[in-house]
């Protein structure tokens, strides 16, 4: 029995063997099988893109060295990434040169022809680079990006009508908010608002959140003087971002356009928590400030809104507005002076400048600047009514009656251009005066303004401000915060003169294909007229939007 059991445990043993190597050979079949080798052009590949991806660029950098060495430079995506990570560094010209190796490594690659260009875009060369989209184009008809930076490419050379024709086309190939935005630029600098506003329109049918389209659209109208409809497309803008700085300072302009300078003013902090260094906010603050007859902290804003944008002629002219209220009128000539020099084609500056002269009794010089303003502005009687009153008061009637008539030629165009337009009522009764002392010489009522008479505010639509083209900074800034000529009538007290506000500009997106950066925030927007009248003369300050 002994023996059986023993020779029996070596056959147990063997059956167990036999039964385990099946599991073995099935554990061998499940093994994965091994990776095949890559060409050594593309052995780091994965690896490049996986530093890059997460930012590590010096160690991007480094395997892209080995790699290059190991492959005597022929590694096209290599070449690609160093490229792009040189352009991120700000070295253009030496990503261009990659990018330009890419290209001639591989030619029928799209992506490297349109870093090539985008990389001349950002140098300025907007030719070159529409000359190597047009390759890229030919290669792939049905891209996106192509079509836009071409348009981009075109509105940078100022060629409009090719730049609309291929943002049009970029929005038949995708629907893209960024090719909304660009494309109503161009029809803006164009000069075609209505065109531009059914673009915008149709950008927030597509896009109904975006707050950039809704405050823009809001800014068009403002400008347009539709306030209703610019409350609304304002108001979406901060129900879906209430802290969108932009939308709360054209808000609070047109708040403080129409007398509102409280309300005006909590919207202004709400602003200032999000950019508490903006010149057009502490602009509009020192006029609200100015509106409520606080002039030394209105003149301590603005001073402010100088310090940080030295040569907006804006904040300099509500300065020179500010000191006329104030009868420092050696300090008025001095910051109006400065604006003229920003902005010389603007005649309101020349009046305001001539009632400071007049003031500080320089004759001479105040009759020409009265001569400059009546040249350069062709719409605003203010002007002419201003310096009829000084050439009347200086013995000159003849001149006078050719610059009262004048007016009246002005008024009537006026008028027939708006049939619910409204006139200052001191400008009338003004007028009126003026018209009775050239009829009746003996018996004169009106006389010569003594040097105490005070500013009186103006905000009738005698004048509309001046509006800027759309484009770069000042030039979108312009289509854009030039979107509101305030020409609401409205009476402030004696003494008080408010300032213009200007919505705030877009700025241009950044993110945009091959879109450098664009202009500064703040563009201007006349936003009222106002009279001040130091001595013999009314007038009208400035605010930003």
């Amino acid at each position: 029995m002994a023996t059986a059991s023993a020779v029996d445990h070596p056959k147990m043993a063997d059956e167990e063997n036999t039964t385990a190597l099946p599991v073995a050979t099935e554990a061998k079949k499940r093994r994965a099988p091994k990776a095949p080798e890559l060409p050594i052009v593309e052995r780091r590949n994965w690896l490049i893109h996986q530093h890059y991806i997460r930012k590590d660029y010096d160690t991007c950098k480094a395997i892209i060295k080995e790699q290059l060495q190991e492959t005597n430079g022929m590694c096209e995506y290599a070449i690609y990434v160093q490229a792009l990570i040189l352009r991120l560094e700000g070295k253009i010209q030496p990503s261009l040169e990659l990018f330009q190796s890419c290209a001639i490594l591989n030619p029928s690659s799209t992506d490297n022809l349109k870093q090539v260009a985008r990389s001349l875009f950002l140098l300025g060369k907007h030719k070159a680079a529409i000359e190597f989209y047009h390759e890229a184009a030919r290669l792939n008809e049905k891209d996106w990006e192509i079509s836009h930076n071409l348009g981009l490419c075109y509105f940078f050379i100022k060629d409009f009508k090719n730049a609309e024709e291929h943002l049009n086309i970029a929005l038949q190939i995708n629907k893209h908010d960024k090719t909304y935005m660009m494309l109503g630029k161009v029809h803006l600098l164009a000069g075609e608002t209505d065109r531009a506003i059914e673009v915008y329109k149709r950008a927030v049918d597509f896009s109904p959140e975006n707050t950039e389209l809704l405050t823009t659209l809001g800014l068009l109208f403002l400008q347009l003087g539709k306030y209703q409809k610019a409350f609304e497309y304002l108001g979406n803008a901060l129900t879906f971002d209430p802290n969108n700085y932009k939308a709360i300072l054209a808000a609070g302009s047109m708040m403080q356009t129409h007398g509102d300078f409280d309300v005006a003013m909590n919207k202004y902090r709400v602003a200032a928590c999000a950019v508490p260094e903006s010149p057009p906010l502490w602009n509009n603050i020192g006029m609200c400030f100015f509106g409520k007859k606080k002039y030394v902290a209105a003149i301590s804003c603005l001073k402010r809104a100088h310090y940080m944008s030295p040569f907006d002629w804006k904040v300099l002219y509500n300065l020179g507005l500010v000191h006329l209220t104030m009868q420092q009128y050696a300090s008025a000539f001095h910051f109006l002076s400065a604006a003229i020099n920003l902005n010389p084609r603007m005649g309101d500056l020349y009046m305001l400048l001539a009632v400071a002269l007049t003031n500080l009794e320089d004759v001479e010089n105040a009759t020409k600047a009265y001569e400059q303003a009546v040249t350069i502005d062709q719409s605003n009687p203010l002007v002419n009514l201003n310096f009829a009153i000084f050439l009347y008061n200086h013995g000159d009637k003849k001149a006078t009656l050719d610059q009262y008539q004048e007016m009246e030629r002005k008024v009537n165009l006026l008028r027939d251009s708006s049939s619910s337009f409204e006139f200052d009522p001191e400008l009338m009764d003004m007028a009126q005066k003026m018209g009775a002392a050239l009829q009746v010489t003996e018996g004169l009522v009106w006389s010569k303004p003594d040097k105490e008479s005070k500013s009186k505010a103006n905000s009738s639509a005698v004048t509309k401000a001046p509006g800027a083209a759309l484009g770069t900074n000042q030039a979108l800034g312009q289509a854009m915060s030039s979107a509101a000529s305030y020409n609401k009538s409205m009476q402030l007290p004696a003494a008080v003169s408010k300032g213009p506000s200007m919505p705030l500009e877009p700025e241009p997106d950044e993110e945009l294909a091959p879109c450098p950066p664009d202009d500064p925030p703040g563009s201007p927007l006349p936003a009222e007229s106002e009279n001040p009248k130091p001595k013999t003369s009314k007038r009208k300050s400035k605010v930003e939007e």
